[in-house]
């Protein structure tokens, strides 16, 4: 089936959409994006998504081009028209097509944002058997740039990190710098010690995960103890389990690290349990 697409103001098919090839996301990734997960037909964390998209636009000095009671609407009209059940919406933002290339941001009143948005059909996503047996990361280098809150299509190294990470016959990556892991290529890293979580404190270094606030939170409504610091790849190693959060996996068990088995190499305790507590939680709150 073709799928129904939304781009600046209008419904088509995806076959008919297009962008002007002067679109600054295009041509210099200046625009910011935004995933959010569906279950059940409804959408998960709409407005943690929806908060963090002002955020980023706001830190890029970028205005948006629909108000958050539109942008409802429009996710709702596009899960429908395409049947979504289980799956994603793609939310894109860019600062819009001046009419030529310049380094130079173009005059707000003139060049109107360029907004995009499309879904993911992804049945059995809550139910996915990666999460039964957990999954395989390695270290890689962070040689990102500095401003990692703000939610760029800013994907390249990301997206070259999951290639190096396939290659070495691993699921994905977690990123170092100065001696301490950041966070992995599409997620937030976590790992569990004497049933404490550790997780890198919120800062310009790391993205601010929707995800990773709901199950923190949750985990603390738990009397699961969280702690929030920096830790070594190999103090990682060593741990009793470690996890990962996203909009997309919600929290996968990571059960090796660099060909060093967690535990005894299959999904703990506590990742499972948190996954079961996140996904009971979010649908109630689910719009």
């Amino acid at each position: 089936m073709t799928r129904t697409v939304y781009v600046n103001g209008d419904y088509l098919p995806e076959t008919e959409a297009t962008v002007s090839i002067f679109d600054r996301g295009f041509l210099m990734a200046d625009g910011v994006y935004e995933v959010t997960s569906v279950l059940g037909g409804k959408l998960i964390d709409f407005d943690g998504h929806a908060v963090r998209l002002q955020r980023s636009l706001d830190e890029l000095e970028m205005r948006s081009p629909i108000s958050k009671e539109d942008l409802l609407e429009v996710h709702r009209e596009l899960l429908r028209v395409n049947e979504i059940d289980e799956g994603m919406i793609y939310l894109q933002i860019t600062r819009g097509a001046p009419g030529d290339r310049d380094f130079v941001f173009p005059d707000p009143e003139t060049t109107t944002p360029t907004i995009v948005l499309f879904t993911q059909n992804k049945p059995g996503l809550a139910n996915s058997p990666a999460a039964q047996k957990g999954m395989k990361v390695i270290s890689i280098d962070d040689i990102r740039w500095g401003r990692r809150d703000i939610k760029t299509v800013q994907l390249l190294y990301p997206s070259m990190g999951k290639m190096m990470a396939k290659k070495a016959g691993a699921d994905d990556a977690w990123m170092i710098e100065d001696g301490y892991v950041t966070e992995g290529t599409s997620n937030n890293a976590y790992i569990v010690k004497g049933n404490k979580i550790i997780t890198r404190a919120l800062s310009n270094d790391i993205l601010h995960g929707i995800t990773r606030a709901a199950v923190l939170r949750f985990a603390q409504e738990a009397q699961m103890e969280v702690e929030e610091r920096n830790f070594t790849i190999d103090e990682a190693k060593k741990a009793d389990e470690a996890f990962i959060t996203s909009a997309s996996t919600f929290v996968m068990p990571v059960v090796e690290i660099d060909g060093v088995a967690l535990g005894e190499g299959v999904p703990g305790r506590v990742a499972p349990r948190l996954r079961e507590i996140y996904l009971e939680e979010s649908l109630k709150a689910a719009v």
